[in-house]
């Protein structure tokens, strides 16, 4: 597989409806934000997990698209089969030479190797891999307002003294009150957010983990419906709104200059990635995001935006690609 010669950045717009998008473990897993103006946040690993969520249910987990940061798992297990697959050390102890073989083979096996990078020295030594993929923080386009509703579990789930067998905790149910066998609990979510992530992809890192362009397609498809097989009752109907990818193809007439070019980029991240809100007007955003006309309070769905994509505004030797 021949690995991506263009640089590209892209932004990505999806949304939250009745939902947590992202919770904060420091503030009682409320939905992230920024305490200053109140917009709503979600990190750059929460998408990335999804994105390892889609990749894994895609190919069954399976070389060349497995996945190393699995849930729920050992990282130094995978570690430790390539230094078995490439003849290492997997002891520990392991030269150079072992453990550049060793990062090939994780960086030949798992997609979010190749497009995140890895710290693989945990244990057995398989290197450090940096991923040509790097996604910012994702922030919503107008302040979000978390909510904690409260709800009502209709059983229990209580570790009852001395009870070893189905018997022991049937004779212990029939024994309490109606209302002690049920409790109360708490949901944290927020009624609607759109919110953008800048992302950003390096041809120059790809060069060094292998990032070709089937791995590029399969994180655009992704990106696109992982949210439909990422569904839960915390998270609400999280849904892809746009992904507008901006690809860098060179405008020199020398064919080896183009190619360098698009490899190095035709204009800064910023001027591509700098969007318009209804907070922050810009003259030359090629992206413009505003509210509906008529609109009186806080958006409360997609249909309250608009998005509006500025062609003409896109910089000499760079193309504009738009995913629906």
């Amino acid at each position: 597989m021949n690995t991506i010669q263009n640089r590209y950045e892209f932004l990505y717009l999806f949304d939250c409806e009745n939902g947590n998008p992202n919770g904060d473990p420091d503030a009682g897993n409320s939905p992230r934000i920024d305490p200053e103006d109140m917009h709503g946040l979600v990190s750059d690993v929460a998408i990335k997990r999804r994105v390892r969520n889609y990749i894994q249910t895609a190919f069954g987990n399976a070389a060349p698209n497995a996945v190393f940061v699995e849930h729920a798992t050992n990282l130094n297990k995978p570690i430790t089969a390539a230094h078995v697959a490439t003849g290492g050390a997997p002891g520990g102890g392991a030269n150079r030479s072992q453990v550049g073989k060793a990062r090939d083979w994780m960086c030949q096996q798992f997609f979010d190797v190749r497009a995140f990078g890895a710290v693989m020295s945990t244990g057995p030594n398989a290197g450090q891999v940096r991923g040509p993929v790097q996604v910012s923080f994702s922030r919503s386009v107008d302040p979000i307002l978390p909510m904690d509703a409260s709800i009502t579990r209709m059983a229990v789930a209580e570790k009852v003294r001395d009870a070893k067998t189905v018997a022991d905790y049937e004779k212990w149910e029939s024994e309490q009150e109606e209302d002690k066998l049920r409790t109360m609990g708490r949901k944290a979510l927020i009624p609607y957010g759109l919110y953008v992530c800048k992302g950003f992809i390096s041809a120059h890192l790809a060069q060094g983990t292998g990032f070709s362009e089937d791995d590029l397609n399969q994180l655009w498809e992704a990106l696109k419906i992982m949210w439909d097989h990422d569904r839960s009752a915390s998270k609400g109907v999280m849904s892809c709104r746009g992904l507008y990818v901006f690809k860098h193809i060179g405008t020199d007439s020398d064919q080896a200059q183009r190619i360098r070019q698009a490899v190095l980029g035709c204009a800064p991240a910023h001027r591509l990635l700098d969007f318009s809100t209804p907070q922050r007007q810009l003259d030359n955003a090629i992206v413009e995001i505003g509210h509906r006309e008529g609109l009186t309070g806080s958006p409360r769905a997609y249909s309250d935006y608009t998005v509006r994509v500025h062609k003409g505004r896109v910089p000499s030797g760079v193309e504009l690609i738009e995913h629906r």
